[in-house]
């Protein structure tokens, strides 16, 4: 019952807080389907894009799919250590980092015998665009950092246990473990989000969300690695 109340304060808190946040989100749902949210506008048009319920993963997709995605996650956490740009400095340790989780995992995965793929084209090629952008546009760069991280948190999760249902008998992976509540932890890092955002000029905000579509473009084609 305490659990369900946190949950419900924080979501709460959530909407009476959206700021910019609010908006990125709207533009990241509008680029779902019908099938994976009931905000989604797309039309499907590759086979990630249906619900994960009609998914057939394979071990050797999944696998990959990890490979490419700890690459992506390992350059956003450097990227913001580095912090070619002051603002990164607020995204430092937020709880969300997905890095040691997957290396744990895949370290498991090795112990189970199998073996573990390089990372490939979908993930060294998102990692640079990254690294480009958080050189010389902080707007677009965080509106990766935001969809990146925050899809994994929600439908991410999704996949994970049905990806786990369908292939790893059930086991739950580090990747979808938090330290902490995760409500929370999201909610830290939406507050530091709009922070740095109120600092933004309109153009500067827009330019963030016309960004969304390439996030989901470059997460889409790692995304596609499971069913491979």
């Amino acid at each position: 019952m305490a659990q369900t109340s946190a949950l419900a304060t924080v979501e709460v808190h959530r909407r009476k807080n959206d700021g910019f946040v609010g908006e990125m989100r709207s533009a990241a749902m509008k680029l779902h389907t019908r099938e994976q949210a009931r905000e989604g506008e797309k039309e499907v048009k590759g086979p990630e894009e249906r619900s994960v319920a009609k998914w057939e993963p394979t071990i050797d997709g999944y696998l990959k799919f990890l490979v490419n995605s700890k690459m992506v996650f390992d350059t956003l956490e450097k990227l913001v250590q580095k912090a070619a740009f002051p603002c990164y400095t607020e995204f430092i340790d937020t709880g969300l980092e997905r890095s040691d989780n997957l290396a744990k995992d895949l370290e498991w995965f090795k112990d189970q015998g199998h073996a573990i793929p390089e990372p490939s084209d979908p993930g060294t090629f998102y990692a640079g665009i990254l690294e480009d952008l958080s050189q010389k546009d902080p707007q677009a760069f965080i509106c990766h950092f935001y969809n990146i991280y925050f899809a994994h948190s929600a439908g991410g999760r999704m996949i994970g246990k049905k990806v786990a249902e369908k292939i790893l008998d059930k086991k739950q992976l580090e990747f979808y473990k938090w330290d902490g509540e995760l409500p929370q932890l999201l909610q830290n890092a939406r507050d530091k989000l709009n922070k740095v955002s109120e600092g933004w000029t309109r153009e500067e905000k827009d330019r963030c969300l016309k960004e969304t579509e390439r996030s989901f473009k470059y997460s889409g084609a790692i995304l596609r690695l499971i069913l491979l």
